[in-house]
This record gives C-alpha cells, sequence and structure tokens, in this order.
C-alpha cells in the first residue's frame, strides 16, 4: 500500500477527471494523492503548457490540483496525470472571455525566448517584444517571473495560438494618468519635474507621470545651443507651465520662467558708471549688443564704439569679442541698458591747430595812392562829369 493505505480506493478510467494534493515533487515529476491505491505521477511536460527548468516551478507540496488520467496500469501500479490537460480546458473558455471583452488580467512570465516572453495561461501565452513595453527594451533576461497585466489581442485555439499585450495595458493607464494629471495642471503653475530625454529642440520632462515639453529657448535666459549644456537627464528641475493642450496631449513647461529672471538679479549687480567686461553678442548697424551678466544685454550705440568715426560695429567689433564697457544708463525694469565703449579708453590727443596772428603782427596793407578812388563811405572822389565835363562841353558847341 501506498500513502492511500486507509482511504476508500476509488475506481479510475483514462480520461477521468480527478482531484488531488501533491504530496511530493522531484526535479521532473510531481506525486499526487487523489484517493488511489497508489499516487499518480504528473510529468514535467504535463505540469505546464510552458516549458519549465524543474517541476517545482509549477506546483508545491500540499497543493491542491485538478488533473486529468492519461494512462493507468495497475499490473505496473503507473498512473499518469496531466494537470496541463485541464488547465488547457479551462483556460480557452477564460481566453475567449478576455479576447471578446478586451479585459485585462495578470500573468507571470515563465520563459524569456527569442522575440519576446512565454506566460502560462493554460494554454502558451507569446508576448512579442514590442508589446510589453512602452518603450524599446534591449534585454528582457530579468522578466523572467515577473507578473504582468495584458490582453488578449490574437487567439487561435484550432493551432493553439495565443498572442497577448502588455503594451496596450500601459498604454491604456498612461493615457488615463495623463488626462487625469492635465486635468490638475494650470497654467502658470510652477512644480517640479524630472528630466526625461533631451532632443536637438527641447528637454521632456515628466510632471507626474507625463511628460511635458521645455523648448530650448526656455531652458535658460541666456541663449542656449544644445539643451544637453544646461540639464542631464534624471535631473530633478522646477518647471512653469505654459500651456496645457488636452485634445492634442501636449503640455508647454519653461524652466527658465521658474526661477527668478535675469533683470530681476542683475538690479545691485550693475551700476551706472561701473566699467565692466562683456560679451559682444550682436552687431547690427546702429551698434553693438554686449552681453554683461546671463541674460541681461546692453547696447553700444554706434557713435560709442569708437572715438574715431565708423561706418558700421563690424569696422572694429566682432560677435564674441570680449569688451570694456562703462554703464551709462541701466534701467532694469524696461529692459535697458546703455553702454560705451570709447569712455572706457582715452582719446586721442588733438592734432595742434595753427595760432591765429596777431593785427600788430600781420603784414600792413598796401595803401592805394591813387587819387580817383576812395575807399571810404563818401564814394568814389570824382564824378563822370568831373573826368568827361571837357569833352561833352566840346559835343555840345558842335551841336
Amino acid at each position: 500500500m501506498t500513502s492511500q493505505e486507509g482511504l476508500e480506493i476509488i475506481s479510475l478510467k483514462k480520461g477521468d477527471t480527478v482531484k488531488g494534493t501533491i504530496v511530493k515533487i522531484e526535479d521532473n515529476q510531481a506525486y499526487v494523492s487523489i484517493g488511489y491505491k497508489y499516487d499518480g505521477v504528473i510529468p514535467i511536460r504535463e505540469l505546464s503548457s510552458v516549458q519549465l527548468d524543474n517541476a517545482a516551478a509549477a506546483v508545491e507540496v500540499g497543493q491542491e490540483v485538478e488533473c486529468k488520467v492519461v494512462s493507468i496500469n495497475d499490473n505496473k501500479e503507473s498512473l499518469v496525470l496531466s494537470k496541463r490537460a485541464i488547465d488547457s480546458e479551462k483556460s480557452w473558455e477564460d481566453l475567449e472571455k478576455y479576447f471578446a471583452s478586451q479585459e485585462a488580467f495578470e500573468v507571470t512570465v515563465a520563459d524569456v525566448v527569442k522575440g519576446g516572453l512565454v506566460a502560462d495561461v493554460g494554454a502558451r501565452g507569446f508576448i512579442p517584444a514590442s508589446m510589453v513595453e512602452r518603450h524599446f527594451v534591449e534585454d528582457f533576461s530579468d522578466y523572467k517571473g515577473r507578473t504582468l497585466r495584458v490582453k488578449v489581442k490574437e487567439l487561435d485555439r484550432e493551432n493553439s495560438k495565443v498572442i497577448l499585450s502588455a503594451k496596450e495595458v500601459l498604454e491604456e493607464e498612461f493615457e488615463a494618468n495623463k488626462q487625469k494629471i492635465m486635468s490638475e495642471l494650470s497654467e502658470g503653475q510652477i512644480i517640479e519635474g524630472t528630466v526625461q530625454r533631451l532632443t536637438q529642440f527641447g528637454a521632456f520632462v515628466d510632471v507626474g507621470g507625463v511628460d511635458g515639453l521645455v523648448h530650448v529657448s526656455e531652458i535658460a535666459w541666456n541663449h542656449v545651443e544644445k539643451p544637453s549644456d544646461v540639464v542631464s537627464e534624471g535631473e530633478k528641475v522646477k518647471v512653469k507651465v505654459l500651456k496645457v493642450d488636452p485634445e492634442k496631449g501636449k503640455i508647454s513647461l519653461s524652466i527658465k520662467a521658474a526661477a527668478p529672471g535675469p533683470w530681476d538679479s542683475a538690479a545691485g549687480k550693475i551700476n551706472i558708471g561701473d566699467v565692466v567686461t562683456g560679451e559682444v553678442k550682436r552687431l547690427v548697424n546702429f551698434g553693438a549688443f554686449v552681453e554683461l551678466l546671463p541674460g541681461v544685454e546692453g547696447l553700444v550705440h554706434i557713435s560709442q564704439i569708437s572715438h574715431k568715426h565708423i561706418g558700421t560695429p563690424h569696422e572694429v567689433l566682432k560677435e564674441g569679442q570680449e569688451v570694456q564697457v562703462k554703464v551709462l544708463d541701466f534701467n532694469p525694469s524696461e529692459k535697458r541698458v546703455s553702454l560705451s565703449i570709447k569712455e572706457t579708453e582715452e582719446a586721442p590727443a588733438q592734432a595742434a591747430r595753427p595760432e591765429r596772428s596777431n593785427n600788430r603782427d600781420r603784414a600792413p596793407k598796401e595803401v592805394l595812392n591813387n587819387p580817383n578812388v576812395s575807399l571810404s563811405n563818401e564814394g568814389l572822389s570824382f564824378t563822370l562829369a568831373e573826368r568827361f565835363g571837357d569833352k561833352l562841353d566840346k559835343f555840345k558847341g558842335n551841336n
């Protein structure tokens, strides 16, 4: 007699469904007490619809199981059972319900294979690599034993084909969470987030499970060539909500707007009359813009660039050049600074002008001794009649 001694012996035949308790586990099989005159054996291949490393991966001592009789030979005291056959029959009914309703359910990853994951759902359920996560996963080696929530994507009972998707469940959960978070956000709100990823045009920041975009122009008050120069992935940052668009699912954020502006902090650092070093940022026809502090630029008017006359600022300056400037005027409320380069430089010496000679040193004017000319206001000293009078008299006498 086996461990069944003292129990009522039941009758069995192939195909019967029986219930029992796991009483012993070996590497490649498990023993089940079902109330028969000897224990049944479940080979490892009949424990699960997926490949197992050992029997203990599927059952444990004391566990109640339902099995189907595969074969029975009383002469050899051989009773072979299948847990997989019963699980499969029940699972297909459940799988068809899940497929029809698209309800999510939990599975445990039994194995990692080429191209994806395998789960025991009474049948062999396959989760393609592209349907595991919302993001790309390079190595699935640590997924074995994990519990995932999945949906049935494809079902073919005739060919025992079951395709599952965990990604779809994650997408739905993400969208639901996204809408909830977006409904709680308001424009102008300042919150903390985590930089998730960087691109050439900006940084995506996680604000409670949803990513918002900080455009490169909103990362800092000074010019940013690329986001990675200022922030890094995983960094905690404070951001200001600029815009929330639930319909498009977009959130616009700003890092610089969440911090004091450069003009706010410039007061006290810049004073009228100061001579400071700055960098030429832009050259225009009417002058040069020089950065004094990050985000604070002042204008050097073309008339204040050089002591000598110049046609354009490009003649003496270039972008990126460091220059000494004097602060002529500073108005932080209007974000305006007037600067001068030439007032930091010594004016060139003026060329000496020839001195005017005194009247006494001048050469004497030529004296006109002509008695017929007078330079006084009295006019000419003689008239035409006086000069030509004698001729006029003769002319009259002839007539």
